[in-house]
């Protein structure tokens, strides 16, 4: 589409005030769409996604800088088919005061997916005897780590859930799962958070059973990440899970991997750590009374993912 000749002026139009409205979650649900801001997370949005994107608005002070990130990333989704608007700053900070001079529109079920499929295929695609696209080889390709996906059961801070999205995806998990009653992951704050890791690997919703037979069909190891466990899933310190110490075996670790992080406030449920495979926990050798879920989950997926890699 060619780029908007015109300049949006008034921050008051309906168009604007549709945009300025997907703040809102009931906006989001109601239209179907929802608000990317920020140069980082618009440029990895039009590079990973851009069929789901419907328009990107720009200030035009920024639009007019050749060399400028916003420009830059204006004139690649013009050739992607993007329509581009440029804005005036009044119109700009009525989108988003936190959008830095661009923002971008697009489809919710582009990023919150209602099935697994996406990581069953990498699931499928590291199983001995198949290829790369998951059909039958004789070996499993060299070098290729067994899957290792993150899953949130009732996170509800939207600050945490992007981060163990972006963590996931540094770690190079397959996807993200988000269990029972997570925040939604198009809330402005946590496609902030994810800095763009949003658009590069999968997000999935499950219900608590739906998560466990998820993982029971397709021979997943489920660890928790819990400090106390329970009388019958004690925790194991990740040094020596990582060793094969403990009553975990090696070889478990050597299929596909799902950590499970719990919530803020409360951590876990004593019959959902029940369920999983076993419990892992983060020994703290200083003072620290303990780590949050999002540096806890960092931790641990990079861990494993070491391990998963060396």
């Amino acid at each position: 589409m060619p780029i908007s000749s015109g300049i949006l002026e008034n921050p008051k139009s309906d168009r604007i005030r549709h945009v300025a409205e997907l703040a809102s979650r009931h906006a989001r649900r109601k239209i179907g769409r929802f608000l990317v801001e920020g140069p980082q997370a618009v440029r990895e949005a039009v590079r990973f996604m851009p069929g789901s994107v419907h328009d990107l608005y720009v200030s035009a002070a920024l639009f007019d800088k050749r060399d400028s990130a916003a420009s830059v990333i204006a004139y690649a989704a013009d050739r992607a088919g993007i329509y581009v608007h440029a804005c005036t700053g009044a119109v700009m900070e009525r989108i988003s005061p936190d959008c830095q001079g661009i923002a971008a529109v697009m489809d919710c079920d582009a990023v919150d997916l209602k099935t697994t499929a996406a990581i069953d295929r990498a699931i499928a695609a590291s199983a001995p005897g198949a290829s790369s696209d998951g059909a039958s080889s004789q070996t499993r390709e060299a070098g290729r780590p067994v899957p290792l996906i993150a899953a949130c059961w009732q996170v509800r801070d939207p600050g945490n859930a992007g981060t163990i999205i972006r963590a996931a995806d540094a770690a190079g998990c397959a996807g993200v799962l988000l269990v029972d009653d997570c925040v939604d992951v198009t809330n402005p704050k946590v496609v902030r958070a994810t800095a763009g890791s949003l658009f590069h690997l999968p997000v999935a919703r499950l219900d608590v059973d739906g998560f466990f037979g998820w993982a029971a069909n397709r021979g997943v190891h489920v660890t928790a990440a819990d400090v106390y466990g329970t009388a019958r899933r004690r925790p194991i310190p990740l040094p020596d899970m990582l060793e094969g110490r403990g009553d975990t075996p090696a070889e478990a670790l050597d299929r596909p991997h799902v950590i499970l992080f719990g919530n803020e406030a409360r951590g876990l449920e004593e019959g959902t750590v029940d369920r999983c495979d076993d419990v892992v926990t983060i020994p703290i050798y200083g003072q620290a009374e303990s780590l949050n879920v999002a540096t806890s989950a960092a931790v641990l997926l990079y861990a494993f993912a070491l391990r998963a890699r060396r």
